[in-house]
């Protein structure tokens, strides 16, 4: 469990299109070669500790004919962004592909001094 440590949290959060194979015969589409997308995404401004960030499905276009076979995952998280991951593997095809995202974390306040 992420413990908050103050009283100022942000909250950002975000639409991702990860990728539409079907249109021109990408790799997700025909199922063969790289079978992972990765995503940069930046947040709107900077936690001050890395924040929880959660992923999920918001378009799922599959080929009916063949296995459905996803992993969706926040990768590499810090506090002023992170990598949105999409794979698949076999003989899944997947023609397209939209995520949504959101970050809940601990934000830097004025009044909130440093003392070494």
């Amino acid at each position: 469990m992420k413990k908050l440590r103050t009283h100022l949290i942000g909250v950002d959060q975000g639409y991702v299109s990860l990728f539409s194979d079907f249109e021109d015969g990408g790799e997700m589409w025909t199922g063969e070669g790289q079978r992972e997308v990765r995503r940069s995404v930046t947040f709107s401004d900077s936690f001050s500790a890395v924040p929880v960030v959660h992923v999920g499905l918001a378009l799922w276009d599959m080929d009916h004919g063949a296995n459905q076979r996803a992993d969706l995952q926040a990768d590499a998280v810090t506090a002023e962004g992170f990598d949105l991951v999409f794979r698949t593997w076999g003989d899944s095809r997947v023609a397209r592909l939209h995520a949504t995202w959101l970050a809940i974390g601990e934000l830097t306040s004025e009044d909130q001094w440093q003392v070494d």
